[in-house]
């Protein structure tokens, strides 16, 4: 029920109010107005009653998802297409059960897909045998056929005697450069160097431990400046300056004694003085030779005379040992003609 109040106000020698008071039966409410002076308003109607519309939810329909790319690549595909060169590690692009990551004692590796360590690394997914096969076919136009005469190593080590060794790393790091890749290692025989006595002795002495005199070869490392190139031509100017250096003579060297000798140079002891007299008296031969023609005399001419200084210079460079003294005694019996020592 609404009850609406109206009353009147007129200005007078004598105020007056008159009230006006409806009552209505409805459900409704009408709607009323009220006069002040020139302005009316308007009540806002109250709805008790009012009904509330119940809002449906809205169902979201989800579409089919579709299996991985992985799942739906053929056996038979061409993987060179897949993955054509180098690039970050992707899980539906390789359909392989890979997996990579450090986990407790008695647990899988972390599979393929969202694994960061497989993604840190990087792969070599894109050589494979038959991509690399086919590479090999695209090159070879541009390719020379191997000279026939390389045929072996002997022939390899006779024309190209000097040898190269460089590294190249591949890891994950934040360059691509590793510091080892610098390193460079020349390596060459002393015997293709074509030094004779005196340069070849100072040549071993200038190079001290980088010779290796069981396999007669010269290493020479460097790993000092940044870039690979500045090594190897570093390590080439070292082989340089010491065969160069080798050569030269200095006044003091030609002063030097017996006694000043680094080594036993057989040549210039009495050795082979005392050889060289042994084998004029027994061939009946005039001995009228001067120390300089004992140095020079060329021991060739004396049955297993080259045997003998051998085992002499080896005796006394190396030391006594059962080896030296055992061939410097077969090397004596040679050199008289006498037979082998019976065991």
């Amino acid at each position: 029920m609404n009850v609406i109040l109206q009353y009147y106000r007129s200005l007078g020698t004598a105020r007056t109010l008159n009230l006006r008071i409806w009552r209505l039966n409805s459900t409704s409410a009408d709607v009323a107005t009220t006069t002040k002076g020139d302005e009316e308003e308007e009540f806002r109607v109250l709805d008790i009653l009012k009904s509330r519309q119940r809002t449906k939810k809205k169902v979201t329909r989800r579409n089919d998802v579709q299996p991985d790319r992985a799942d739906r690549m053929s056996i038979d595909q061409k993987w060179g297409n897949v993955w054509p060169g180098p690039k970050t590690f992707h899980p539906s692009s390789v359909p392989l059960p890979l997996r990579q990551g450090y986990v407790p004692k008695g647990h899988v590796p972390p599979g393929k897909k969202a694994n960061a360590e497989l993604m840190k690394i990087p792969n070599f997914l894109h050589l494979t045998p038959p991509v690399v096969k086919a590479q090999c076919e695209a090159l070879k136009q541009f390719c020379t056929e191997w000279p026939s005469l390389l045929n072996s190593e002997e022939a390899i080590e006779n024309h190209y005697p000097v040898e190269t060794i460089t590294s190249d790393y591949c890891h994950a790091g934040p360059t691509i450069r590793n510091p080892l890749a610098r390193i460079a290692t020349l390596r060459v025989k002393l015997s293709t160097l074509n030094l004779n006595k005196h340069a070849q002795d100072k040549f071993i002495r200038l190079v001290g431990e980088r010779y290796d005199e069981e396999t007669d070869l010269v290493t020479i490392t460097a790993d000092r400046c940044p870039l690979r190139q500045q090594n190897l031509d570093y390590v080439n100017y070292l082989l340089t300056a010491c065969y160069h250096e080798s050569w030269n003579v200095e006044d003091w060297e030609h002063d030097k004694t017996e006694e000043d000798m680094e080594y036993y140079d057989w040549d210039k002891n009495a050795s082979k003085k005392s050889l060289v007299q042994w084998h004029l008296r027994a061939t009946n031969m005039p001995n009228d030779l001067s120390d300089m023609d004992y140095v020079e005399y060329d021991i060739s001419k004396i049955p297993n005379g080259e045997e003998y200084k051998n085992a002499v210079s080896s005796l006394m460079n190396n030391g006594e040992s059962e080896e030296t003294l055992k061939n410097y005694g077969a090397a004596v019996r040679k050199l008289l003609g006498l037979p082998e020592a019976k065991i």
